[in-house]
């Protein structure tokens, strides 16, 4: 039985149009489950509510963000990097390190948010900090731009001349995923704050930014496929280079809010001209700032020496680096705080990433595999891509409907057994049970696993984003966010790596001729179905029992970070405190 006192009444799909507060609502659970009957009045109220807690110009951001950068370059980098190293000769084990490589800035988050809350540049924590970001990421798009011809003349051309030129690729595609990463974590820092005030908001902004993030993808998946099958990739690189030039006049006229400090500010020191220190904050968790810090350096160093030296070496550091932040948090932090990263840890590791072994199989060519699906990339990155955004947008929609009421745990649960089980269809397609039964690999994959894989992959990740939106304490949200969520992406990272030896160990010969993928079968089993099941249930009893609209740690009661709160924090019992809270820090941008 839920307590229909303690869920978010903030649903995407609500058949009341009436805004409304926590404080306000008299509704219950059993009408928030019946509102998908009327969509556009409850889409009206669930905008209605998101932004009575988030400034207009700050949703406005998250947008540019989401299907610009997020949704949009980031995203193309994604789709694109298959038919572009399986075109360059660049088998399944090795693509899965250059994957790695190239999200190992999202696990740098720790050391951008360190930064961004320790030295404000011309009094602004967060600004230049995505300036910066946003100029690297144009860049890089650039280069790629001018290699965009030599790219063209080295397909299917030598291994060693195509080796040099994708590890030049790899490296600008990071570039990319570097502005990616900082204007994630300098959004998340200040969402997370304002979550952190009224916890009644929910999972709301969570929603809200999956939401457009599926809509920018939608969009690059449409017309990524039909370029690459067409070998456009000077197209693509020009379109890289505008979505990643997006969000620069946002950011520099002031759509992110935030108050600008000075030298006079209590603590601040002047250290050279543009450039303050807040030796306060510094002082008080100095051993926090500098673990939390070097841990941010352990990605990267460790994705670095897997794909250019040897994978063993790569993942021994990898976990001696993950014990030493596991540690780190155990002595750091209070005990919650410590078990939920661990559970968080336990449950990414557990989905070990094979992606790159059934892509290639997916669009083997006959050449390749006799008997393959032998999907083009139209149909394999567009079609069925665009069909699972679609799913995923509906998927958003659905658990902010039916599911923000649950407790942590039990969703955590829930969404890792769909999980999978919904990896059986990978299953059913390479052991060829769906053409015993007369359905054709295209559709099966279609109406399997695009839809039921989408789906599941975006229930799974909003519980565990709202996690550690929750988890930042007062004054250090951007840090000790940017060091969870730097965690998890480390984690990630380490589950592709993980990835590439189990593809490398099982023999699989992935491009040219002759191909062999007898042991996919087996991967699938192994490491998709049964392994999450066996780790990631019994880790998620880790996590607080509590629902998703409270607090997971209350920071004051385990008197982990004494303070005095700023004057502006005091009374911010409602939406409408927190809108004028922004409103002024936006007036005085303006005025500065």
């Amino acid at each position: 039985m839920i307590n229909s006192t303690l869920i978010d009444d903030s649903p995407l799909l609500d058949d009341d149009g009436d805004a409304f507060t926590n404080e306000e609502s008299p509704r219950s659970m059993q009408g928030d489950l019946l509102s998908w009957r009327s969509p556009i009045c409850a889409t009206q109220t669930y905008f209605s509510n998101l932004s009575s807690f988030f400034s207009s110009k700050f949703l406005a951001w998250i947008a540019v963000v989401q299907l610009c950068v997020s949704g949009g370059a980031r995203r193309l980098t994604m789709v694109v990097s298959l038919p572009l190293f399986k075109g360059l000769g660049i088998d399944a084990s090795r693509k899965q390190l250059y994957m790695a490589l190239m999200y190992s800035p999202f696990a740098m988050k720790a050391l951008i948010g360190v930064l961004s809350d320790l030295f404000p540049v011309r009094g602004y924590n967060k600004r230049y900090y995505a300036v910066i970001s946003i100029l690297v990421g144009v860049l890089s798009s650039s280069f790629l731009l001018g290699a965009s011809g030599y790219v063209r003349d080295t397909i299917s051309n030598s291994q060693d001349v195509s080796r040099i030129l994708c590890d030049f690729i790899i490296v600008c595609f990071t570039g990319i995923s570097f502005e990616d990463a900082t204007l994630d974590i300098l959004n998340e820092g200040k969402y997370s704050e304002l979550m952190r005030i009224s916890p009644q908001s929910g999972s709301s902004i969570i929603t809200y930014k999956e939401g457009l993030f599926t809509l920018g993808s939608i969009f690059t998946q449409s017309y990524v496929g039909p370029l690459a099958d067409s070998h456009q990739w000077d197209v693509l690189f020009w379109i890289l280079v505008v979505l990643t030039l997006m969000p620069l006049y946002p950011v520099l006229t002031g759509w992110l809010p935030e108050n600008k400090r000075s030298a006079d500010d209590a603590g601040m020191v002047q250290t050279c001209p543009g450039l303050l220190f807040d030796s306060r904050s510094f002082h008080r968790r100095r051993v926090s700032f500098l673990i939390i810090a070097l841990s941010a350096f352990a990605a990267p160093l460790a994705s670095v020496v897997t794909t250019f030296t040897a994978l063993g070496v790569g993942l021994t550091l990898s976990a001696f680096v993950l014990v030493c932040c596991a540690l780190a948090t155990y002595i750091i932090f209070p005990r919650i705080m410590f078990w939920t990263l661990l559970a968080i840890i336990l449950i990414d590791l557990s989905n070990v990433n094979i992606s790159p072994a059934l892509e290639y199989y997916y669009t083997a060519d006959e050449a390749c595999l006799a008997n393959g699906p032998h999907f083009d990339y139209t149909y394999f990155i567009t079609v069925t891509g665009i069909v699972g955004c679609i799913v995923n947008f509906f998927g958003v929609i659905l658990y902010q409907t039916f599911l923000s009421g649950w407790k942590f745990r039990a969703v955590l649960i829930f969404t890792i057994t769909i999980g999978s089980v919904s990896n059986a269809t990978d299953l059913v397609i390479a052991m060829g049970w769906n053409r015993m039964i007369g359905i054709s690999d295209k559709l099966f994959f279609l109406f399997g696993n695009a839809i039921f894989d989408s789906l599941t992959d975006v229930l799974m990740k909003i519980p565990r984003a709202s996690m550690i939106s929750k988890m930042a304490p007062p004054q250090m949200e951007s840090t000790v966010f940017a060091f969870s969520v730097g965690i998890a992406n480390f984690c990630f990272m380490l589950s592709r790596l993980i990835g590439s030896g189990v593809i490398q160990h099982s023999g699989m010969k992935t491009v040219g001729v002759d191909c062999d993928f007898g042991k996919l079968p087996e991967l699938i089993v192994t490491v998709q179905i049964i392994l999450p099941l066996v780790i990631g249930i019994p880790a998620s009893f880790l996590v607080p029992n509590v629902f998703q609209t409270d607090n997971l740690i209350n920071w004051e009661a385990e008197g982990w970070y004494h303070h005095d709160p700023p004057e502006s924090f005091e009374n911010r019992g409602s939406g409408a405190n927190i809108i004028k809270d922004q409103q002024l820090c936006e007036i005085d941008e303006e005025r500065n």
